[in-house]
């Protein structure tokens, strides 16, 4: 029985019109062969055997760049600065081209790429890993998703100082680099004022930026009870570590270890463990610490049902 033309497949047709012309010399089917549709690519094989495919130059393929491993997002003065310098120290740690790259801040409109251009990629074999150091991380409302949504397995590390404590060298530390020129009692009771909208300014506009929030929140950013929640929506237990940041200074060595036991790494121990970026202040008066310790008192207790654990802080 005569073969219908509508029971022959596209490449069988194909294969059929080749037939009826001469097979140009095999250098030549192999030089159009990328020019060729899939079809013609299969009717065009020359008998004598397949095509290597080391033959066909096609371009290497671009290994996709690796996010980091860890990131360290808070909070501001609570020893992020000393903790980043001993584990960019342990052998197998590779530092981050800057200890804060703030992309999920401040940088979010650059690339992924760029992002994870800031990290040295591993080498074949090699078991190092990589991470950064953000402090304002922790506070900016839209980077819990962001960071879930690049890189949903990096493991989370949250240093917690005293309120009352992170409060005063805060402010000191602006005082410092010239950010603020009012005094501490003025600076915490003008925070209100200078904060008023812009937590809303930054929900509703992902490309906003705040001054007010990021540098001025003395009080607002050791209200950790609020902003803890949206990581552990996010984050599962085992890739959320809380510590407390006067555990980091009274205790380095352990508390350095038990961070490397999150990152699944062996201990070490360091030479030394000095104190990156602290900030000296004179004492305020009693009636100023007073004030702060009863204004964090409802939110440290807020926080310590959080995480099922007592900070001490009060």
């Amino acid at each position: 029985m005569p073969i219908q033309p509508e029971t022959i497949s596209k490449c069988d047709r194909n294969s059929a019109r080749q037939s009826a012309i001469e097979i140009p010399p095999c250098v030549k089917v192999r030089s159009n062969f990328r020019l060729a549709s899939k079809c013609d690519r299969i009717s065009v094989l020359p008998a004598s055997g397949p095509v290597q495919v080391q033959n066909i130059n096609l371009p290497p393929m671009k290994e996709t760049p690796k996010p980091p491993d860890f990131i360290i997002i808070g909070t501001q003065k609570g020893g992020t600065t000393s903790l980043y310098n001993y584990l960019i120290q342990h052998p197998q740690i590779a530092p981050a081209a800057q200890k804060e790259v703030h992309y999920f801040d401040l940088n979010f409109d650059k690339s992924p790429d760029w992002y994870c251009a800031q990290f040295p990629q591993p080498e074949n074999g090699s078991h190092k890993i990589t991470g950064e150091a953000s402090p304002y991380y922790i506070f900016h409302p839209h980077v819990p998703q962001r960071i879930y949504d690049l890189c949903p397995q990096v493991k989370i590390i949250a240093l917690l100082r005293n309120p009352v404590e992170r409060a005063i060298s805060h402010y000191y530390y602006y005082i410092k680099i010239q950010y603020e020129s009012l005094s501490l009692e003025e600076a915490i009771a003008a925070e209100p004022e200078r904060l008023k909208g812009e937590i809303e300014k930054l929900l509703a506009n992902p490309n906003y930026y705040s001054y007010e929030h990021q540098h001025h929140s003395y009080l607002t950013r050791g209200i950790y009870a609020d902003q803890l929640p949206a990581w552990m929506k996010l984050f599962p237990k085992s890739q959320l570590l809380i510590l407390k940041s006067e555990d980091l200074y009274t205790n380095p060595f352990g508390t350095y270890n038990s961070v490397l036991e999150f990152l699944e790494l062996p201990p070490h121990q360091l030479q030394t463990y000095e104190k990156y970026n602290a900030t000296q202040y004179p004492p305020i008066s009693e009636t100023a610490y007073q004030q702060l310790r009863a204004y964090f008192r409802s939110h440290n207790e807020r926080l310590a049902q959080l995480c099922d654990r007592d900070f001490g802080w009060d």
